[in-house]
């Protein structure tokens, strides 16, 4: 009897959000220096999601577009459920994306300086909802980027010298 008033145990939901990662933009990184990251809903049909639930999305072209105070991801790739009938989705359309209007104000203000624009970074589930990260970026030159890449360079090489150095001790 005592058993039946007893505290339930922790479900694996209770340890935290479960995050799903989709699709990242790597591009995005190496071509802008990231400012400000943001988390977006984004309003999708049943095909996209179904698609999106099988991995299937690309960032690479995507960026986000304010017009009259709504934000919208263009540019995006989610492909056609392949189950799907004559309900299905168009692969490149403009999705809406779910922001305050404070965050809408703000980005836009941003981008009307030069140089700068939004770019997507990540395509989600958070908790069963499909979010997208997106950044306010501006573009790096091409010395910005070969700079970059060799920071990047001497860091691997530094972490490989420190592994072998461990190695021989």
């Amino acid at each position: 009897m005592a058993e039946a008033w007893a505290k339930p145990k922790a479900k694996a939901a209770d340890k935290g959000p479960v995050r799903t990662v989709v699709a990242n933009n790597k591009k995005a990184r190496h071509d802008y220096v990231i400012e400000d990251v943001l988390e977006a809903g984004i309003v999708l049909s049943g095909t996209e999601v179904k698609a999106l639930r099988m991995g299937r999305a690309s960032l690479v072209d995507g960026f986000v577009l304010i017009d009259r105070g709504e934000a919208w991801l263009e540019g995006v790739h989610i492909p056609e459920y392949f189950q799907g009938t004559w309900n299905n989705h168009a692969p490149r359309r403009k999705r809406k994306l779910l922001l305050h209007k404070d965050e809408i104000v703000r980005l836009s203000h941003k981008v009307q300086e030069k140089g700068h624009t939004i770019v997507p970074l990540s395509l989600y589930f958070l908790d069963g909802r499909a979010k997208v990260e997106i950044a306010l970026a501006r573009g790096k030159k091409e010395y910005d980027k070969r700079q970059t890449l060799r920071e990047q360079q001497d860091k691997r090489e530094a972490q490989r010298a420190m592994r072998q150095r461990e190695l021989l001790t």
